[in-house]
């Protein structure tokens, strides 16, 4: 058995699909999951976070779990953003390893599989989406802000946006929560000295619905929440146990 399938063998993967109305993607994204769930080299639960919905989402992923134990979900009280869903989904997930993808289906579950190639060499894989299936719009907006980020925290992460990704609990864990944190996981595993490794993942147009950002949240917000990172690594602080003692039970 090589090392990676020993590793695997040893772990087990809490997938985080955050969703918000996205009552129309949901069926599709069961199915989509279940394709990569049957030939999954890692024991895998399905967590859903529902980000205060207001359509009819919140009665679908109660079906979806109510019929498959592989499915789980919490769900928001209020609509926070993204990146509260995924630290939300983060602080529940009981896996080794937390991986994210959206429920927009614009990335493939299978993919997953890609990922966990580089474990345990590296503490997160992301993907880079291959030949967009976006807006115009939408890449131009994507390719400016990905250029100032890195011009401003030269991190070395090519598509810090792109919906799937791998990363150990451990790190994960370690993660604040602030606005926009989903931008910079990368970079903040990386703070932690933790290793990334990026590949190109296939990329898909939107199954249904509509995107839930526009030029305002695609361009303007990520370059404030570069400054706000940028703070928060110039204050960031990591430590090493040297020696530790524990007085066992009596």
């Amino acid at each position: 058995m090589s090392d990676n399938a020993s590793y695997l063998a040893t772990q087990s993967l809490t997938v985080l699909v955050p969703v918000y109305n996205e009552e129309e993607s949901l069926r599709q994204l069961v199915v989509e999951m279940n394709k990569y769930l049957e030939i999954a080299p890692v024991a895998t639960t399905v967590l859903f976070v529902n980000d205060g919905s207001t359509d009819g989402s919140l009665a679908i992923l109660r079906d979806i779990c109510r019929h498959d134990a592989r499915y789980e979900f919490i769900s928001l009280a209020q609509n926070r953003g993204l990146s509260t869903a995924i630290k939300a989904g983060i602080d529940h997930a009981r896996g080794t390893l937390v991986g994210y993808i959206d429920s927009d289906i614009q990335t493939t579950p299978l993919d997953f599989v890609e990922l966990l190639r580089f474990f345990p060499d590296y503490d997160m894989v992301t993907g880079i989406r291959a030949k967009r299936q976006d807006s115009a719009v939408k890449l131009l907006s994507s390719k400016i802000a990905n250029n100032f980020r890195r011009l401003l925290i030269n991190d070395g992460i090519v598509d810090t946006g792109c919906p799937l990704k791998i990363l150990k609990t451990e790190y994960a864990r370690r993660i604040p929560l602030f606005h926009g944190m989903h931008r910079f996981l990368g970079a903040l595993v990386q703070l932690q000295g933790g290793k990334v490794k990026q590949l190109p993942v296939r990329h898909f147009p939107r199954f249904a619905g509509t995107a839930k950002y526009n030029l305002w949240n695609r361009l303007w917000k990520p370059l404030v929440d570069t400054f706000g990172y940028r703070w928060i690594r110039s204050r960031w602080k990591n430590y090493e146990i040297g020696e530790k003692h524990h007085q066992s039970a009596a």
